[in-house]
């Protein structure tokens, strides 16, 4: 069965590449899981995040946006002590301040996954790579998402982060058009 090739070899990376990443996401705990997970991602690989992702869920009671706003400076630097986590003291404020912009957009769309697919009307972008040299870093659409979402407050939020969450909550299709998951994809969630 042929995959996209970035999983490589690594275990974890294979379940999450072929169960999960660019599957659309409709779950608004789940929507702030990637955009925490995509801005301590930065700078870094995905495959440093995903192998402390359990650790996070942890740290981040679960990704609850509503227990992550409330954190105060004592959990802060709680979580500036967690080695099981990425100690960035600028991520760690930002996933706190994230999850207040967070419920405001809850609370004007109804939910945060009505205002993030308002941006595609509802579909998935199938971008047609046939290898991952043509896998962009970001895209108009992303680029517009972003500036909206630093608007409404998010940190973290610059267009190559916005398109790591699109990509990794099925918004944006880059599985390559040989891959399995490319394939059942587009006849799930035609054009």
């Amino acid at each position: 069965m042929e995959s996209c090739p970035w999983p490589s070899s690594d275990p974890l990376m294979i379940a999450y590449h072929d169960t999960e990443w660019g599957t659309p996401v409709h779950d608004d705990r789940k929507w702030f899981e990637f955009i925490v997970l995509d801005a301590f991602q930065a700078g870094l690989s995905w495959r440093t995040v995903l192998h402390k992702r359990e650790n996070f869920r942890a740290a981040f009671d679960h990704f609850e946006p509503a227990v992550v706003a409330r954190y105060r400076e004592e959990k802060i630097l709680e979580l500036m002590q967690d080695a099981g986590i990425i100690r960035n003291q600028l991520k760690i404020r930002s996933a706190v301040i994230n999850a207040r912009a967070f419920m405001r957009v809850q609370e004007e769309f109804g939910s945060f996954d009505r205002y993030i697919w308002g941006f595609t009307g509802g579909k998935v972008a199938h971008s047609h790579l046939d290898d991952l040299t043509g896998m962009p870093a970001c895209s108009k659409l992303s680029d517009l998402i972003s500036k909206d979402l630093i608007k409404r407050g998010f940190k973290f939020a610059g267009s190559t982060i916005v398109y790591a969450f699109l990509q990794a909550a099925g918004v944006v299709n880059d599985h390559v058009t040989g891959c399995f998951r490319y394939k059942e994809l587009i006849i799930q969630y035609p054009e």
